[in-house]
């Protein structure tokens, strides 16, 4: 657990302010709405894209969905680095997220070069595997992400454990 006595060694996700922060601002709420929706276009895109290529048909279909989720990459970067700036004071590579961002980055490159890919005319085929080089970056940073949410939540919940024995020692 973070900062328990049973791992004295790993530091807080979040200090106290900057949970009061995150716990006030409304971007928390913004990204926690627009990551499942990006995980639901990444299932349908992935879906369309294989789909495409295995059969060679569903071009527009599978070209759309993978807009949507670039689209929705795009905006969560954005917001993401709104809510980092108002949790931590900085844009991006806060140091509890740092090496999340840092693969944003290549997850961000290989969406980007897909869009390139896209309006250059490059072969469908060879659109569709950057497609899906990104999907598979996209899907390692969601776990890394995911790992990040769930040391918050053991977080809070040692530090509300700390907070119920330091009350009950007191009465």
């Amino acid at each position: 657990m973070p900062n328990s006595p049973q791992n004295p060694s790993r530091k807080a996700l979040y200090t106290e302010e900057e949970r009061a922060r995150r716990d006030a601002t409304p971007w928390t709420l913004v990204q926690a709405i627009l990551a499942p929706l990006q995980f639901l276009a990444f299932g349908v895109s992935l879906v369309l894209v294989v789909r495409f290529l295995f059969t060679g048909e569903g071009y527009e279909a599978a070209t759309i969905s993978i807009l949507i989720k670039t689209l929705l990459l795009y905006t969560i970067m954005v917001t993401g680095a709104i809510w980092e700036k108002v949790v931590f004071g900085q844009y991006l590579f806060a140091p509890a997220f740092f090496w999340e961002d840092v693969f944003s980055f290549g997850v961000i490159a290989l969406h980007t070069a897909y869009l390139w890919a896209l309006f250059t005319g490059q072969p469908d085929n060879m659109q569709m595997f950057i497609a899906l080089a990104a999907y598979a970056t996209y899907v390692i940073n969601a776990g890394q992400f995911l790992w990040k949410l769930r040391q918050a939540r053991l977080q809070a919940a040692s530090e509300d454990a700390g907070t119920l024995v330091m009350e009950r020692g007191t009465r």
